[in-house]
């Protein structure tokens, strides 16, 4: 099948409706999805040999980008490509929305509520087995808000994702802290915090049910990445703006406390919370690099 060309549909008609071809690995796809009802852009790194083995399957890793941002923020601003470059890893970088968080909306029980979830684990991921030969064997990266996606989505699916790594995200929804950034988050893009889980006290369940700190025996079957910096400037640093460090500064502790949750319940997991550094990209291209050779072990590939 090729892939300018690919004919696949998931299970509730999400389909591939145009491919454009960035380079000889690099897609962007256009994909309905029922989940959004729309259209919604996906960006894909095919795997160093996907033209030579049409029958082979192969190790996917999701890249989850953060709030304020778009699907195009991995490969603009790390050099991802080059990462992949020489792996028989498919890099699939969907639309997470600007402040999508990676959830079903509750949205008051509305029909019409997005659905991000659904549209990631099941309509892309249906779509990448179906027209990219995408295998069973999963990981899953995001940055700040996309950390929590990335944490969430490996706990919410025991057993999908071999891997799961969060830099600079968020891993207790319940702390207030974090429950005034996801709030100042959703009114920065016009959206009403209420309509993704619900009032934090009405809605407890809900918003326990997507809480990583209240689902740690979930991650038994998946090793975990988390990174967190204290918020202090270093000569990494390319912006002068002060909430890159402000963003930064609550995560360590929390981050730290997940950690002695996560290892005292027998999950496997990897820490960078030690070090200094900003809410900002050039921390995490450099944790991407730090855990790239992690990513291939839990993936079984070179």
């Amino acid at each position: 099948m090729a892939a300018d060309s690919p004919v696949a549909r998931a299970e509730d008609g999400a389909s591939i409706k145009a491919v454009k071809r960035l380079d000889a690995r690099t897609l962007d796809l256009t994909i309905w999805s029922p989940a959004m009802r729309a259209n919604m852009p996906v960006r894909i790194i095919l795997p160093k040999g996907w033209h030579e083995n049409p029958k082979r399957t192969f190790p996917v890793l999701y890249l989850l980008q953060g709030a304020s941002d778009d699907y195009t923020s991995w490969t603009r601003e790390t050099d991802v490509e080059k990462l992949a470059k020489n792996t028989d890893v498919l890099v699939v970088m969907p639309s997470g929305g600007r402040a999508g968080f990676y959830a079903d909306w509750w949205d008051h029980g509305s029909s019409t509520a997005p659905r991000w979830e659904t549209f990631h684990t099941v309509e892309v991921r249906q779509l990448m087995e179906r027209a990219y030969r995408a295998g069973g064997k999963r990981a899953v990266i995001g940055l700040s808000e996309g950390g929590l996606g990335a944490l969430n989505y490996a706990a919410r699916h025991p057993g999908t994702y071999r891997f799961s790594g969060s830099f600079s995200g968020i891993v207790d929804i319940a702390d207030p802290v974090m429950q005034f950034g996801i709030a100042a988050t959703c009114l920065r893009e016009g959206t009403d915090p209420l309509r993704v889980w619900g009032h934090p006290d009405k809605q407890r369940r809900i918003w326990d049910a997507h809480n990583p700190s209240r689902m740690v025996r979930k991650f038994r079957d998946t090793w975990v990445h988390l990174y967190a910096a204290d918020g202090m400037r270093t000569k990494l640093d390319k912006t002068t703006d002060p909430l890159a460090g402000l963003l930064e500064q609550p995560l360590p502790q929390p981050t730290g406390r997940f950690a002695k949750k996560l290892r005292r319940a027998g999950v496997k997991v990897t820490t960078n919370i030690s070090s200094a550094g900003t809410h900002s990209w050039p921390y995490w291209d450099r944790e991407l690099h730090n855990v790239w050779p992690s990513v291939l072990t839990a993936l079984n590939t070179k």
